[in-house]
């Protein structure tokens, strides 16, 4: 096999087009082959394997520097790279991560996992080049999906005026993770269909200087007509306000092309753009014809391309579900989303209430603003978004939101650890980050049946709410076929105790249970409380098992600082109560990627990890039980 022989960039420079278009499928085979034993995203990979064999072939990493816009079609990269030989341990905790980093890899310029943000990095390399008088050229590869974020408007426009040597390729495969929206998705597939577009001004100029005799004074007179030319004929007019000069589009499978375009670009000077046109999924025919599916998909069946059929539902597909149910009723529901309509749980709302359903594209600023504006107006707006992608409109949130005490929900999928994808993507400071501002209502669900009955309730409070659920399944509970409204700020106690009560919420409750079952065996009767509410606490609830309990657990599956045990601990605090506290969350860092139940052990968050911690805090509370023993089932 060719791939054999490539463990480094500088190999492909002695390949032949013939032989690049067989490392490519190859390189196919792999991903497909990796992928499908440990998930990733499949599709956009699979789109962009000529193109990043043409990078690496006319560019010289790592002293030339490409990032990656989101960095979730990086895998090519990666194994061009030396790290073919790793590709089975993508996105196991200490194997490959799914993204561009680069504590793995010095050919890893910038870490990336959220859209929108290549240029704005790739710029800043740029012009870092330039002061230090340093040779290198910078590349961002960005998709037309992250090309709907703002940031990448921003970034072009500066880009443009400072006139730096900047190559950016647009990676038009007229997807983000759902299917593109907007009129920047409207533009770019006006240049990929329209033949009228299809000549450069190069060509334009080549026609003008053939005409005898008059051919030449045309041509000058353009000059005094550049924009009303430019309008008529010139691909990418946009870009080129923008300053930057647009090559494309160019077809982005076409090795020699790729080579061409690429080699010409790099003698260039200035911003540059080039329009690639690829297929997400090219090469595996499941993921060509269900690109959305395999965007971010599990392990799965080569042959058929089928996924396990997990057998509870996920939180993500009952908020579906009540959505839809939700609409029936209320007309003046409606429901936003990012760029995340199948990942959010939203596409069967979208098909039944295309009217009501608005995919902003990767826009959350302007997704919390306009919903703001929807509630103002009388609607009934439900903002579906995950959790760390929230983080992107915080003063949205305070501004348009909560100052205005508006009622706008928000759904925020992926609270909490999410695994595979790693720190970009953990869902782990939407509680601190959430609870300093006034008139939110923040609420997280220990199973199905709370999640259905917090999102009813939300639609009772009258300001803004948020509503946080992990990935993944639920606990396996029977669901009840009515709703309850719940009590605002009231804890659930699910067991009694005596001298100690494990406070949680969310996640954090299922394993407040297994907790309160290992202490049973030492004779330590738990009291379990499910918070339910981290914002407002319910004061009294918590005030009164301090009363009787002299230590108290918190669990909670978000960074410590200023998390849910802070608040307990504060609350405790105003009230001068001398009890003995031990929180159980994520700590001031950013946990790695790999399954969830592995990060819980290592972080020391599952519940034989908190009994032994306890246990060395407070020997007192178990006598002559040691860990030791109750680890081991003994007495």
């Amino acid at each position: 096999m060719i791939l054999d022989r490539i463990d480094s960039p500088k190999e492909l420079k002695k390949l032949s087009f013939a032989e690049l278009t067989v490392l490519a499928n190859e390189i196919r085979q792999l991903l497909v082959a990796s992928v499908s034993q440990c998930g990733g995203h499949l599709a956009a990979n699979l789109g962009v394997v000529e193109l990043t064999i043409a990078l690496h072939k006319v560019f010289d990493l790592p002293n030339d520097k490409i990032i990656w816009d989101v960095g979730h079609q990086s895998y090519v990269h990666k194994i061009l790279t030396g790290r073919k030989d790793k590709m089975d341990s993508l996105r196991q905790y200490g194997g490959l991560s799914g993204f561009p980093k680069y504590e793995e890899s010095i050919y890893d310029a910038f870490n990336t996992g959220h859209s929108s943000t290549s240029i704005s990095a790739a710029l800043g390399f740029a012009l870092a080049r330039d002061i230090n008088n340093d040779d290198y050229k910078v590349i961002a590869v960005i998709g037309d999906g992250a090309l709907t974020g703002g940031m990448a408007f921003e970034a072009l426009n500066h880009a443009g005026h400072t006139s730096s040597d900047l190559i950016v390729i647009l990676n038009d495969n007229e997807m983000s993770i759902s299917k593109n929206v907007g009129a920047m998705s409207s533009y770019l597939n006006r240049l990929r269909t329209d033949p009228s577009y299809a000549r450069t001004k190069d060509d334009i100029e080549q026609l003008l200087q053939k005409i005898p005799g008059i051919g030449p004074n045309i041509l000058r007179a353009a000059g005094r007509f550049k924009n009303t030319v430019k309008y008529i004929m010139v691909p990418g007019t946009l870009f080129e306000e923008l300053g930057f000069t647009y090559i494309g589009p160019v077809n982005g499978h076409n090795l020699e092309e790729l080579n061409l375009v690429l080699s010409n670009a790099k003698k260039m000077k200035g911003p540059i753009l080039i329009h690639t046109i690829t297929q997400k999924g090219k090469g595996y025919e499941p993921a060509l014809l269900n690109p959305d599916i395999f965007h971010g998909v599990g392990p799965f069946d080569i042959d058929t391309g089928s996924q396990v059929k997990k057998p509870i539902k996920t939180y993500t597909e009952l908020f579906g579900e009540f959505m839809v149910n939700k609409a029936l009723e209320d007309k003046k529901l409606v429901a936003i989303t990012a760029a995340m309509t199948s990942g959010t749980g939203l596409s069967e709302f979208a098909n039944k209430f295309p009217h009501r359903f608005f995919d902003v594209g990767i826009c959350e600023q302007h997704a919390v603003t306009m919903s703001a504006a929807m509630a103002r107006a009388g609607l009934k707006p439900v903002v579906a978004i995950y959790s760390t992608f929230l983080q992107r409109a915080y003063d949205q949130l305070i501004h348009d939101v909560a100052l205005q005490n508006l009622p706008v929900i928000f759904a925020l999928d992926r609270a909490g650890l999410v695994g595979d994808d790693g720190p970009t993507h953990h869902g782990v400071f939407d509680i601190s980050y959430l609870r300093s501002i006034p008139n939110f209502t923040i609420m997280a669900p220990a199973n199905e049946n709370e999640l259905l009955d917090m999102l009813h309730t939300s639609f009772y409070i009258g300001g803004p709410v948020a509503i946080r659920w992990p990935r993944g399944v639920g606990e396996g509970v029977q669901i009840n076929s009515s709703r309850n409204t719940l009590d605002i700020g009231k804890i659930k106690r699910i067991k009694d105790g005596d001298n100690l009560a494990i406070i949680a919420v969310g996640r954090g409750v299922s394993i407040a249970i297994e907790v309160a079952k290992l202490l049973k065996q030492a004779s330590i009767e738990a009291e379990v409380i499910d918070a339910r509410y981290i914002k407002p606490l319910d004061n009294d609830g918590i005030l009164e098992t301090a009363s009787k309990a002299s230590y108290i657990i918190t669990i909670e599956d978000n960074l410590l600082m200023a998390g849910f045990g802070s608040s307990v601990v504060e609350l405790l605090s105003d009230y001068n109560v001398n009890v003995k506290v031990h929180r159980v969350g994520i700590p001031d860092e950013f946990v790695e990627h790999g399954k969830i139940d592995i990060l819980y052990d290592f972080l020391g968050m599952d519940a034989k990890s908190i009994v032994e911690s306890i246990s060395t805090k407070w020997p007192e509370l178990f006598g002559s039980y040691s860990w030791e023993l109750l680890k081991f089932g003994k007495n």
